[in-house]
């Protein structure tokens, strides 16, 4: 199973590291590896490096567009894809600070959505030191 976890990077930062993904990688898997007793001091430096995600309007925009599309399904706060055509099964969290996809797959449906609601994202799967803007996603379509 892959875990990737989104972040809204802060301009000064994205640009500073533009081209230098795994120094920004780097950052943060070093604050997601911070023992829990250090919860407030990752906050802090989380806070300095990425911008807050408005989760009601990333939410509804997700709810908007899938809604009518057969391989979507909302459970409360969670977004589902199941698609069986492309063998992907997707489950994507929104919270304030990060999104959070987990897949049977290298790759999620909801990777080309949030590139069409938000270039500036930035990809990392910590366990498999995986990292991407995801405007660098390229499609077939």
């Amino acid at each position: 199973m892959r875990v990737f976890y989104i972040f809204k990077i802060k301009d000064e930062f994205k640009y500073l590291y533009k081209d230098r993904n795994s120094t920004l990688f780097n950052i943060l898997k070093h604050i997601y590896n911070l023992p829990i007793n250090d919860i407030k001091y990752s906050k802090t430096l989380l806070s300095q490096i990425v911008n807050d995600i408005d989760k009601e309007k990333i939410d509804r925009d997700l709810f908007i567009k899938l809604h009518q599309k057969i391989p979507y399904s909302k459970r409360g706060e969670v977004h589902y894809m199941n698609n069986l055509y492309k063998d992907e099964i997707s489950k994507l969290t929104v919270k304030n600070k990060f999104i959070k996809i987990e897949t049977e797959t290298n790759f999620s449906s909801f990777f080309e959505i949030l590139k069409k609601i938000d270039e500036d994202l930035f990809v990392c799967d910590f366990k498999y030191s995986d990292f991407f803007f995801i405007d660098r996603i390229k499609t077939l379509v």
